[in-house]
Order: structure tokens, then C-alpha cells, then sequence
């Protein structure tokens, strides 16, 4: 029996990107990343399938992410089922950082006194920024000469940050609805959302416009009122303070030598603190 060649059957049609984000289930406990992973995607018309063959440098490009949010979002992808690559978690650029003149109380305006006592807390007790976000008045009680963090996890002691503390205290209480406030780092104003309300808890994403905007405004500061020789090291302080963020405040502070209080980035924060002594160290005779 003879046999007649036959094409290639036809290529089936490519189910639309949106759909195909639709038949994933994000993964638990990174709804929010999920999301703005495929809006991410969806904005370059990316499906799953897409971005697995393609990787992430074309949606990174196009939001700007540093490699430490790519590296999130591989995470975040391979956990939800789509295959990338997971690259390497970056270290601190630059491996230390001179993290004090965020804690310095500078005025009494609500919103600079909430982030100085936030960075003068997490200098060192640098927790990540959700534990912040869920931090109450009632579990840090200041000492004569500290502050003292208890949590479920244990109880930690903060140097340093007393005056920041004190300062905040007395001026939240000038205003009923944050003198009522149960949290360290209320809401001081209505967001959008219908149950917000001044006083309330913030997300984690305004906590970490609020700590941009903070960095942004110290280094306004420095560059304002530095004279003379340390203009050139306020200048290259500023420069590093206008696009840093909480996260990288938190590894700096880890690599400086502060207690890890989450397992998120301890081991990160061990192997800098490694290089940074090993750079620091004199040079072996000989050599």
C-alpha cells in the first residue's frame, strides 16, 4: 500500500498570555509579588511559557528592577510553576555603608520622626520589613539606657535608639488618633483603601516608599549643610542614600555585624560580614 506525504499539521493556537496567567495558582505567601510579576509580563504581552524561554532580562529592562528584585521575582516565578533560573541573590553594593546620619532626629515633622525610629531600631534590630509593619507599641519598652524588642521569636536589645524613640513618642501624642494607635509605625494619613484610617497599619509596600523617601530627603540633607573636607564624603554618601531602599539597609546593617532576627538573609549577612573583616584585616607578612 502506498503512501501519500502528508504536511506537517498545523501549529495549534497559543492559548492569550492573560489566560495562561490565569491557570496559575500563585504561590502561597506571595500573592502580591505574583501579581506584579504578571503585570510585569502582561505589559510585554509575556505569557508563562514566554517568559520561561525568554527569562527575565526583557521585563527587568522594562521596569528597571535591580538584580536583588530579579533574583525575587525568578523565585517567585519558580514557585508558582513557571521554570526560570534562579540567579544568585547579589551582595551589598557597597559591601558597608555608613547607615547613622537615617537615624538622626532633624526636625519634629511626624512623618521624618516615624522612619528615624524605624532606621535607629532596625540599625540594629534590622527585621524585615513585614515584622515592622506588624510591630506594636507594647512590645518595645524603653530602659534607662536602651530599648528592649520582645517578640514571639525572643527578646532583643537596641542601642542607640532612645532619643528617636522618645522624640516620636511626644510628638504622635499630640494627635488623638495616633496616641491610640496600637503600632510602632501607624498611618498618618487616609490611603485609599476603604478601612484606612490615620493610625492604622501600614502596608509593606507604603512602609517602603516612606523609607525611600526618607533616604532621598538625608541626602538632600547632607549635601545642604556639609562644608569643607567631608563634602566629598557626604556627596558620595548622598549619591548611595537615592536609591536605597529598606532591604538594602536591612543586608547592610546585617553585614555590619547587627543580630539576625529572621532567617531571611542571615546567611547572606554572615558570609559579608566574613569579606568585610577579611578586607578590614591587615595584610599577611610578605605580602
Amino acid at each position: 500500500m502506498s503512501r501519500t506525504w502528508q504536511g506537517p499539521l498545523p501549529e495549534m493556537p497559543s492559548v492569550p498570555a492573560a489566560r495562561a496567567w490565569q491557570r496559575l495558582v500563585p504561590p502561597e505567601g506571595y500573592a502580591v509579588q505574583w501579581r506584579r510579576l504578571v503585570d510585569a509580563a502582561l505589559e510585554l504581552g509575556l505569557g508563562p511559557e514566554e517568559l520561561a524561554t525568554g527569562g527575565m532580562d526583557d521585563v527587568a529592562a522594562a521596569r528597571g528592577w535591580k538584580p536583588a528584585t530579579v533574583t525575587l521575582y525568578s523565585k517567585v516565578a519558580r514557585y508558582g510553576g513557571v521554570p526560570l533560573p534562579t540567579p544568585p541573590t547579589p551582595e551589598p553594593d557597597p559591601r558597608t555603608l555608613d547607615l547613622r546620619p537615617l537615624c538622626e532626629v532633624r526636625g519634629e515633622q511626624p512623618e521624618h520622626l516615624r522612619t528615624v525610629v524605624w532606621c535607629a531600631i532596625a540599625l540594629h534590630w534590622p527585621a524585615p520589613v513585614g515584622t515592622f509593619r506588624d510591630l506594636r507599641r507594647e512590645q518595645v519598652h524603653p530602659t534607662a539606657r536602651r530599648l528592649v524588642v520582645r517578640t514571639e521569636d525572643g527578646e532583643w536589645s537596641v542601642p542607640g535608639a532612645l532619643r528617636a524613640w522618645h522624640a516620636w513618642e511626644d510628638v504622635r501624642n499630640r494627635f488623638p488618633a495616633l496616641e491610640r494607635s496600637p503600632w510602632v509605625l501607624p498611618a498618618l494619613r487616609r490611603g485609599p483603601g476603604f478601612s484606612s484610617e490615620v493610625g492604622g497599619r501600614l502596608s509593606s509596600q507604603a512602609l517602603q516608599v516612606t523609607f525611600a523617601k526618607h533616604a532621598v530627603r538625608t541626602a538632600l540633607h547632607l549635601r545642604g549643610t556639609t562644608t569643607g573636607g567631608g563634602r566629598a564624603r557626604a556627596d558620595a554618601l548622598a549619591a548611595v542614600y537615592e536609591t536605597l531602599s529598606y532591604d538594602s539597609f536591612r543586608r547592610l546593617a546585617l553585614a555590619g555585624g547587627a543580630e539576625p532576627v529572621a532567617a531571611r538573609g542571615a546567611v547572606r549577612a554572615e558570609r559579608a560580614a566574613r569579606a568585610n573583616k577579611a578586607a578590614a584585616a591587615p595584610p599577611a607578612p610578605g605580602r
